[in-house]
């Protein structure tokens, strides 16, 4: 299924239905009095986070949600129907905020949550409610209230444990297919991935945990460049950041250790807490150093890194290193416990 994570919806709730002025007319009953009933509610509309859903797609072919007006109050005391509500099933993770002002309304963080997008207005007021012993024959009755409208973007963060970043073609979507059931495009060109591929880690029996691969980042993606925004907002709702780092880019012109603290600083420009998120390296590709130069290539790289961080060295493509990256991933997890940041600092 195409991966939509954006979308603008409208939302309108029914308006109340009114209530009515009216009289009891039957022949045995001479002074048979008011009996306008109230208008019924109009219809709510709802969203509710559905973890079987992935994908903000349908709202973007169904921008317009109107709910339907409450039914107008009746004679003989009789009450207007009330409409029925709407909800909509979004994925969990979905930001609501407002089009105009920008402000969070809404976070579908848990399976099940529901949240009220938009009101039905109250039914009017039948002359029912006016009588006294004063007004036998009250005239008065009241509209129905409008429901509240609302012109919405919804946002999908995606809800994974691990997620790993790098430059297009670091390996990243290959690491995932060798960790995981999910199973992106691979590609031996310098491509990104076009959206966040989730692959679930099984570690045994009762241990597991989702890794994110996140689309690949360029110089400038905190200011917009390239896929910008659209792949950086994915990332904070993860514990744990991999860095992963071809050791041996196929441009002879790359290096490696610039475009490394170049993603770190664009990491940094677009959110500080996401910067001291605890964050691993993992340098990836050592099949394609000789066997002998390995320990030498990695100690090297490390020292130009100025790296106090934990690291790994693996070969996705073979599978080299991934168990051990796997397992100290879990403990990490299980062992870390609920905090907004990690100490940060270096590349």
């Amino acid at each position: 299924m195409k991966f939509i994570d954006e979308a603008r919806i409208e939302v309108h709730a029914g308006k109340g239905g009114d209530g009515v002025a009216s009289f009891r007319r039957e022949k045995f009953v001479p002074r048979g009095g008011p009996d306008g009933g109230d208008g019924g509610r109009g219809g709510s509309i709802y969203a509710v986070a559905d973890r079987n859903i992935n994908t903000l797609i349908d709202y973007r072919y169904a921008r317009i949600h109107r709910a339907k007006n409450g039914q107008k109050g009746m004679g003989s005391d009789c009450f207007g129907r009330a409409a029925p509500d709407i909800v909509l099933r979004m994925p969990v993770g979905t930001v609501i905020s407002d089009q105009e002002t920008g402000e969070i309304l809404f976070d579908l963080a848990r399976d099940g949550e529901q949240v009220t997008l938009a009101q039905g207005g109250s039914g009017g007021l039948g002359n029912l409610h006016f009588k006294s012993s004063t007004n036998r024959a009250p005239r008065q009755f009241t509209f129905g209230e409008p429901g509240v409208s609302r012109y919405l973007r919804l946002e999908l963060k995606v809800l994974a444990d691990v997620g790993l970043l790098g430059l297009p073609n670091a390996g990243k979507s290959t690491l995932i297919r060798a960790i995981s059931a999910a199973r992106p495009k691979v590609a031996d060109y310098p491509f990104t991935t076009l959206h966040p591929n989730l692959g679930v880690v099984r570690v045994d029996e009762n241990r597991s945990f989702v890794v994110a691969d996140i689309p690949g980042l360029i110089e400038g993606a905190a200011e917009g460049a390239g896929l910008g925004h659209q792949f950086l907002r994915h990332l904070a709702r993860t514990r744990l950041l991999l860095h992963v780092i071809d050791v041996m880019p196929a441009d002879p012109d790359a290096d490696v250790v610039r475009d490394a603290k170049a993603l770190v600083r664009e990491l940094r420009k677009y959110d500080e807490a996401l910067y001291r998120k605890p964050r691993w390296l993992v340098l990836n590709k050592m099949d394609l150093i000789p066997e002998g130069e390995r320990e030498a290539h990695v100690k090297m790289l490390l020292k130009k890194l100025g790296l106090k961080r934990k690291s790994f060295t693996i070969s996705a493509v073979n599978g080299e290193g991934c168990r051990a990256l796997v397992y100290a991933i879990m403990e990490h997890l299980q062992d870390a416990k609920p905090r907004k940041t990690a100490a940060g600092g270096d590349a």
